[in-house]
């Protein structure tokens, strides 16, 4: 089997709301648009993701609402500002053979460093900007198997790639 992980990080979000916590800010007209320009780029790839798992904070419900994949998505406080390790934790529970993990840095940025046996060659690889997506994929049987520096990556883009 083949387990397929298309990693995100929210899209960019609007720090204009002064009232609001971290946690219920929503995006931003460039985050809006930037989503939805990485749902089209993922298509058009074909990386389809057969299920979400989706950090709880409205960022990043938006994020994937914009993407526009009508996939089942387990939305989780679990992935609020968490780093890899816990991040790895909760992966590693997923049946689908194709998930899109969105969530913030720096923990996927570390969680991307970490699964890449090899680092794309990409200038935004190393920041991971907002809604940055890596694709990457383990040959193992389950994600229960997959482990650091396993993952071959497939496809790297920010939205001013593909914008």
């Amino acid at each position: 089997m083949t387990c397929t992980l298309i990693l995100m990080r929210h899209a960019k979000s609007d720090w204009n709301l002064a009232t609001l916590n971290d946690h219920d800010r929503p995006l931003n007209a460039r985050g809006r648009e930037g989503a939805t320009a990485m749902g089209h780029w993922l298509r058009a790839q074909g990386h389809l993701p057969d299920a979400a798992l989706v950090s709880s904070a409205t960022r990043t419900v938006e994020t994937f609402d914009r993407l526009g994949f009508d996939v089942p998505a387990t939305i989780t406080r679990d992935l609020y500002l968490q780093d890899s390790h816990a991040m790895l934790d909760l992966l590693r529970k997923a049946t689908a053979p194709t998930v899109l993990m969105l969530g913030h840095n720096p923990g996927i940025a570390e969680m991307a460093w970490q699964l890449c046996a090899k680092r794309p060659a990409h200038l935004r690889f190393a920041d991971y900007p907002t809604c940055a997506t890596l694709v990457v994929r383990f040959d193992v049987d389950g994600w229960n198997d997959i482990g650091w520096h396993k993952g071959q990556p497939m496809d790297f883009a920010t939205p001013s790639d593909v914008i």
